[in-house]
């Protein structure tokens, strides 16, 4: 484990050079790798470990649609691709990868295949700590670890094809074996990790909660609007407003902030935007921090889980989220969006 200086703080992490994936393969040779769900997290991590050369086999409800996409994306029914109970029944270590909703409802099934020295894998800690909205309490002979990518299943694949990895976090709840911690690097860097975090279930799930809700989807969808808006108001075109607000942000100037920081971003930048961004940046901070407060208290009181939960309970909540999901599909702002990227260069294959 290295010891890594984070703006002052010492960090423990696990990188590829001190946890090689010939180690890894060699701590799990004997293990069975069952990962419950094929949805977000499920794809990804599955086909990198099994690329990887570990011994995956993936469970899923043959009615749900993500049964032909694991058929299409090469497991086989009834050699590496199971219902649940059965992947459950057969694997060593149980990827618990389903949604927190299906988690609460396949967890039963789950539980009475979790035997004397068994693993539990989770990807998000919601389960676990909200467990007296959720009921899941694993028995206390088994490891209950985590491995979460700080992004999509879709995101950690990509990335692996390309020879890359995505950073993940990792946490031990449970250590029944006393294998838990070498069980969770070598399932890090099997699912195609760059390096490997600690922290623990609760707070990965309270800063996961926050960030979805704050500055990775909800605050930035939320300014983005307010932009657009303000712009249309004042008599900007849709293609002036949204290349202003959406194309220069996620084209520009957010893959220079991941290459080499915010400091360099703006040290890139014009005199005149430099000026700006510092003069108005405080502002912003300010203006949304008693946000950020109110956001935070309902995730650790727990209220963020109940609602998620209740609406995940009721019978046309799929139906809801549609209608949800196609308001922000056909509002002005990301109709717009839809026509930049088709006129974006390499749509044009201008050379």
């Amino acid at each position: 484990m290295a010891k890594i200086d984070f703006g002052g703080t010492v960090e423990n992490v696990v990188t590829r050079e001190e946890f090689p994936l010939s180690k890894a393969r060699e701590v799990l040779k004997n293990e069975i790798i069952a990962v419950i769900g094929y949805g977000v997290q499920g794809p990804g991590q599955s086909m990198n470990l099994r690329d990887n050369g570990f011994n995956v086999i993936v469970g899923q409800r043959k009615t749900s649609t993500s049964w032909q996409k694991a058929i299409d994306d090469g497991w086989v029914e009834g050699k590496n691709l199971f219902d649940i109970e059965e992947a459950c029944e057969k694997g060593t270590i149980i990827q618990y990868l389903l949604s927190d909703a299906g988690q609460i409802a396949v967890w039963p099934t789950v539980k009475k295949h979790l035997t004397k020295g068994k693993a539990l894998y989770f990807s998000h800690g919601f389960g676990i700590t909200y467990n007296d909205q959720t009921g899941i309490v694993p028995p206390a002979d088994v490891d209950v670890i985590l491995i979460a990518p700080k992004g999509s299943g879709t995101s950690l694949r990509r990335l692996f094809v390309a020879g890359k990895g995505l950073n993940s976090s990792y946490a031990i709840y449970q250590d029944a074996t006393g294998k838990a911690q070498e069980r969770v690097f070598a399932l890090g860097i099997g699912v195609g990790s760059g390096y490997l975090f600690e922290t623990d279930f609760k707070k990965e799930v309270y800063s996961d909660l926050t960030g979805e809700r704050g500055v990775l989807m909800g605050a930035i969808a939320g300014i983005i609007e307010a932009q657009y808006n303000k712009l249309r108001s004042k008599g900007h075109s849709p293609s002036e407003a949204f290349n202003e607000t959406v194309e220069e942000l996620s084209q520009s100037l957010l893959p220079l902030v991941g290459e080499n920081g915010m400091d360099w971003m703006y040290a890139n930048c014009s005199t005149t935007a430099q000026r700006g961004a510092l003069d108005w940046k405080n502002r912003f901070r300010d203006a949304v921090a008693p946000v950020f407060d109110d956001l935070y208290e309902s995730v650790a009181s727990g209220n963020e889980a109940r609602i998620t939960i209740e609406a995940n309970r009721q019978p046309d909540y799929r139906k809801k989220l549609d209608a949800e999901l196609k308001e922000l599909h056909d509002s002005e702002l990301w109709r717009a969006g839809a026509a930049v990227r088709k006129l974006r260069p390499e749509k044009q294959n201008i050379k």
